[in-house]
């Protein structure tokens, strides 16, 4: 593996704000590995070809980002169960034979950047609520069930969309109407956010932790900025604070081991690294 030229990239539109060929091309200096991570822009009308250039032109395979997780799957050879399940994939992964494989990792980046954040943390400790209902919310929510979760509460300013997951996913998950907010905190042991509120230039998410336990997490999937308003007000209520950076990395590991061989660590390194962009 270490003498063959290795490609893969990374394709959304836009794409150019993505912090993924930092981490990867991070990952393949450390581990002394010979190959590249590349930005691949790619016009949504473009998609289908782009993808069936992955087989032409020898990429070990590609992520693919926003607005394409969802469409990306209609071109693949084989799809994982559990990406089938979350509805969208963030890796293809080229096989031997040229066929193109679909995964989804991002609920097992988000579990892992809560578990390094908080080593004790269990998804059966209690209640959990979930603000928003798109994409990212959806594979959180599915992660944490197959982790164990047995009550989770779904908040979406679209009603709509969350009884659409309550419907998939039944017993154990509950709508809450968004004017509800403040009280279905009450008893959570963890409350996590998959809104763009509080991310930079978008307002700030408008909710009262009033009700919530000091014990429960308070977990934010933006990671710019680093510590969003919500994550700040929790911090100062004195709450324990997982940021949205754990979930970026740690998503990357597995479709780098796919690619290059290598399960790669998530280092202070690597942090510094990559804060540095934001």
């Amino acid at each position: 593996m270490q003498n063959q030229f290795i490609m893969a990239g990374v394709m959304g539109w836009p794409v150019a704000h993505s912090r993924s060929p930092a981490i990867h091309n991070h990952w393949i200096q450390h581990y002394g590995l010979t190959g590249a991570y590349g930005l691949f822009p790619v016009k949504p009308q473009e998609l289908e070809t782009a993808i069936r250039g992955l087989q032409a032109l020898g990429l070990a395979g590609c992520n693919i980002t926003i607005p394409h997780k969802v469409e990306a799957m209609k071109f693949m050879d084989w799809v994982d169960p559990l990406a089938q399940r979350m509805g969208a994939i963030n890796t293809i992964v080229r096989q031997p034979d040229g066929a193109l494989h679909g995964f989804n990792n991002d609920g097992f980046g988000y579990i892992q950047s809560l578990r390094e954040e908080q080593p004790t943390w269990r998804a059966d400790t209690g209640p959990i609520v979930i603000l928003g209902a798109g994409g990212a919310s959806r594979a959180i929510l599915l992660s944490l069930m197959d982790e164990g979760a047995t009550e989770v509460r779904i908040l979406n300013r679209t009603r709509s969309k969350a009884d659409a997951l309550t419907e998939e996913f039944g017993s154990g998950v509950t709508v809450v109407d968004w004017s509800e907010r403040q009280n279905a905190l009450s008893g959570a042991a963890l409350l996590i956010n998959t809104t763009s509120q509080g991310m930079h230039g978008q307002s700030s998410l408008d909710i009262d932790l009033a009700q919530l336990p000091i014990s429960a997490v308070v977990s934010d999937a933006i990671y710019i900025p680093l510590e969003t308003p919500l994550l700040a007000r929790a911090r100062l209520r004195g709450n324990p604070t997982v940021n949205g950076l754990g979930m970026l990395l740690h998503q990357a590991r597995p479709a780098f081991q796919a690619w290059f061989g290598v399960m790669p660590e998530v280092t202070p390194a690597l942090r510094q690294a990559i804060i540095a962009t934001l």
